[in-house]
């Protein structure tokens, strides 16, 4: 796998999955960093994902990993941030086309919705696509169009 700069985090619900993506990451000898924003303070996961959200678009990471209960909650607070897509995928094809469709540089999970093992190959499948641009580049424009109106 290509040497991207990753960024990962989680809230107290999903630390155990979170430990397991970071292990898998480093034998794959991505270069991978645990944020870990709540080690020494009580964080809520809104504070976490925007965190790391905030990471990305500072160019600080290239991509990002969030993971809590359903994966849900990260992706709505990851996609706050001006320039950062995030998406929540529970399955290969989803994580294949976050990437390939959509250029989104932050992927969201639930620790409470899928195993260890489907979680590091949803991972894979990710860090592995590019985005492809093509038709989906007009799509990918717009967002950033349509984004600029609730962003200023």
């Amino acid at each position: 796998m290509r040497n991207i700069r990753i960024a990962i985090d989680c809230d107290d619900a999903a630390i155990e999955l979170k430990n397991i993506v970071f292990d898998h990451l480093q034998v794959r000898e991505c270069a991978v960093t645990d944020l870990a924003y709540a080690a020494d303070k009580e964080a809520m996961y809104p504070e976490i994902g925007y965190n790391l959200a905030k990471k990305i678009q500072s160019g600080e990471y290239d991509r990002g990993i969030l993971i809590c209960g359903t994966g849900i909650g990260m992706s709505i607070i990851a996609n706050k941030v001006r320039g950062v897509y995030a998406g929540l995928c529970h399955d290969v094809y989803s994580a294949e086309r976050l990437r390939k469709s959509n250029d989104a540089q932050v992927l969201t999970m639930g620790s409470r919705v899928i195993g260890a093992e489907l979680a590091k190959t949803i991972l894979d499948a990710w860090i592995a696509s590019e985005f492809l641009g093509g038709g989906s580049q007009p799509k990918v424009d717009q967002i950033v169009e349509l984004e600029s109106q609730s962003f200023g």
